[in-house]
């Protein structure tokens, strides 16, 4: 092939047909089912605990049963007796590992697992026991005999903690915007409230997994993560190996939501000690409670959200200070105030994060992270300044539209916020609402409508992809992303194949290696982004190159230092929810019956994907109102419901119709103009079935989830 036309690029994008208005099939927005969907259907992927080994050896981890102590003997030796046994790692025995490995947070003494006998948290894993079959595994697992010396624990998450401290800050400081507590003594109006949030854990239908064998002098790894790359380094980083030496791959992942991120689990740190040990292929795959114990999860928060208004509804103020539990181990962020930034205009604003260390799991990045807990108090509080002016809230979002960053003063790259309100408003029809509350009655049941605004910030991460032009007219896209259920390959074949200009059945994508090179994870709603940006600039280099080239001819882009140029700005993606519950108060059900989310998500690559990635998340959100918590025994520090009959999660029975559709956007500055959708679908459905209950029942819910016994009332005609 020597020129353009004989490897089929043409000129301009293909034209969709006659008698349809829709992108020819493959393009961007066009809506297509995912490209591994018939494989999964029938079985023929496979996950991280399905990859075939020979010479696999199995390992079973063993956690502790006190919740900070030391041990005090661990005796190994009926253990090692039995059938099978290859050998038990606990604290005497395992390899050292580097002190400075950790997460963007810093050190994450969490990674650091049987080093000292040491017990931080209730579950820690103590020990891994190795043998030819997992069944052998965890027979030997449960004859080890651990003693302790006990010493009193300290869960009780409170603000007021005496070791509460102002967090670290990795998302900016914190936020101080004229006089606060002047503009609140001028208001006509003043919320001053605490919202509560508990403990939630990601969840995720598959069990965390890794596999790790030596092939030659390089590690090679097969793990349930979202980010193989970022996991590649960190860990040579905790082995102190080359980063040339280690190979991580996650070709299907059977969802993350965050737990699966760019940190090394526990499952992985142990299959890389035993292989190292032993020098056979290891697999180490958590139980459904392990999961729970000893994968992280979402702190619990305690939020105060000060918001004082004029009469006209007018925000003089926010003060919105947000307190979170952490590990004594590591430093994490719950970033509870981003919204408060930039979410509505004040004279005012403050905003203060506090972390408070106690003796629990270092907790990590759950779907919408500080945004999903945050949105809840700021978006529940301003519901209650609405309630306290007769307003409609409604009217309160819009008359608080600000003009450029509340905080930063930058320009918004684009704002679709009030298309948002206005175009979900109309179409849920909010007109006819009585806002007043505890006015519709249906029956015995109390029948409320509740909205929330949010935004989650947009933008992309530095990764690199490679394009090939093959000789056989196809082209072979590598970029190291990761799908863990979102849909990334099918979006990213779009991508590519509009962008050079061919056929989606041309493009044969390859993912989630961390030899394909540096790339973000799918986390943080900027995986789209961050591998569209390296691959729409791969393509046009490529291009620009073929004409008359020898084939195969490969062109790379990474997009580290165009990302240095973006012009600063205030960059997110916005969405308003709205949502129709049903209240029994003799019983105190909650019965979400309608919910609809308008998004202003940048360009959709897939409406169809898009769509279930934001019905999915506001169906996390319904979870997180009504159901899901974390539950500590305080006498013994250890989680109470691990397991998926007692950590309660929304179920077929509880998702209502929902919709969720999009008002056109684009971000500038950024290719193909996407953003992401993964988060933003959680952030606010709690808040505005939080409001809507309390439209129902004239009664204000300020701690999640909202549980029967917080609903219930004396009789049916209170």
């Amino acid at each position: 092939m020597d020129d353009a036309s004989s490897t089929g690029l043409s000129p301009t994008h293909p034209a969709p047909s006659a008698d349809t208005n829709e992108p020819p099939p493959g393009a961007i927005g066009a809506s297509r089912p995912r490209v591994e969907g018939p494989a999964k259907v029938t079985g023929a992927v496979r996950y991280a605990a399905d990859e075939p080994m020979s010479d696999l050896a199995h390992g079973w981890v063993v956690t502790s049963t006190v919740t900070r102590g030391r041990i005090r003997e661990l005796d190994t030796s009926a253990a090692l007796a039995m059938p099978g046994i290859l050998g038990v790692i606990d604290h005497r025995n395992a390899p050292r590992l580097n002190p400075e490995a950790g997460s963007f947070f810093g050190p994450d003494g969490g990674m650091h697992l049987l080093q000292s006998e040491e017990i931080p948290h209730s579950g820690r894993p103590i020990a891994l026991v190795v043998a030819r079959t997992a069944e052998q595994a965890r027979s030997a697992a449960m004859a080890l005999r651990v003693t302790y010396d006990e010493e009193p624990h300290d869960v009780d998450f409170s603000p007021d903690h005496p070791a509460a401290r102002p967090a670290t800050s990795h998302f900016g400081e914190d936020a101080t915007v004229g006089d606060v507590d002047v503009e609140l003594a001028a208001s006509a109006v003043v919320v001053d409230e605490r919202y509560v949030t508990p403990e939630e854990h990601g969840a995720a239908m598959e069990p965390h997994s890794a596999t790790a064998w030596w092939d030659g002098e390089r590690l090679q790894i097969v793990d349930s993560n979202q980010a193989p790359f970022l996991v590649a380094m960190t860990v040579a980083t905790l082995f102190r190996l080359d980063p040339k030496e280690v190979r991580v791959r996650s070709l299907h992942v059977g969802g993350g939501f965050g737990s699966k991120s760019g940190t090394c689990g526990p499952q992985l740190v142990l299959a890389v000690m035993a292989t190292k040990m032993f020098d056979l292929p290891v697999r180490v795959t958590l139980t459904r409670t392990q999961v729970f114990q000893i994968i992280s999860m979402r702190p619990a928060t305690d939020q105060r959200v000060r918001i004082g208004a004029d009469p006209d509804g007018r925000l003089r103020a926010i003060d919105h200070a947000a307190a979170f539990e952490i590990s004594k181990l590591a430093d994490y962020l719950e970033n509870c105030t981003e919204l408060t930034n930039t979410l509505y205009a004040a004279r005012a604003i403050r905003t203060r994060r506090t972390a408070v260390p106690i003796d629990i799991l270092p907790p990590y990045s759950v779907r919408g992270p500080g945004t999903t807990p945050g949105s809840f108090a700021l978006e529940s509080a301003m519901d209650e300044v609405a309630e306290r002016l007769g307003m409609d809230p409604l009217e309160l979002r819009l008359r608080n539209e600000p003009a450029v960053g509340p905080v930063t003063g930058l320009p918004f790259s684009r704002r679709d916020l009030v298309a948002c309100l206005t175009e979900g408003a109309r179409r849920f029809g909010w007109a006819t609402r009585d806002h007043r509350p505890r006015t519709r009655r249906e029956g015995h049941l109390l029948v409320g409508t509740g909205l929330a605004a949010t935004s989650f910030s947009a933008g992309a991460l530095p990764s690199s992809a490679s394009i090939t032009a093959e000789t056989d007219g196809t082209f072979t896209v590598a970029v190291g992303a990761s799908d863990i259920g979102q849909g990334a390959r099918t979006a990213l074949t779009a991508v590519a194949a509009e962008t050079l200009r061919v056929p989606s059945e041309r493009v044969r994508l390859l993912i989630a290696d961390s030899d394909l090179g540096p790339a973000w994870g799918a986390s943080g709603s900027r995986g789209t982004a961050s591998w569209t940006w390296a691959i729409t600039e791969a393509a046009a280099e490529l291009r620009s190159r073929l004409d008359g080239a020898a084939l195969p001819l490969t062109a790379s882009y990474d997009t580290t230092e165009a990302l240095g140029k973006l012009p600063l700005m205030e960059r997110h993606a916005y969405s308003a929810v709205f949502c129709e519950v049903s209240v029994d108060p003799a019983t105190g059900e909650v019965r979400v019956r309608r919910l609809l989310g308008m998004f202003a998500v940048g360009r959709v690559i897939n409406p169809l994907l898009a769509r279930s990635q934001l019905v999915g998340g506001m169906i996390m959100g319904l979870s997180t109102a009504l159901h899901e918590e974390g539950v500590r025994d305080a006498a013994t520090g250890r989680h109470i419901n691990t397991d998926l009959a007692g950590y309660h999660i929304a179920a077929h029975a509880d998702v209502p119709d929902i919709e969720a559709d999009f008002v056109p956007d684009y971000e500038p500055d950024i290719p193909a103009g996407v953003k992401g959708v993964g988060e933003i679908g959680t952030v606010g459905t709690a808040a505005a079935i939080a409001n809507a209950v309390w439209h129902a029942t004239g009664l204000r819910r300020r701690t999640l989830p909202i549980r029967l016994d917080r609903v219930i009332e004396e009789g049916p005609g209170s």
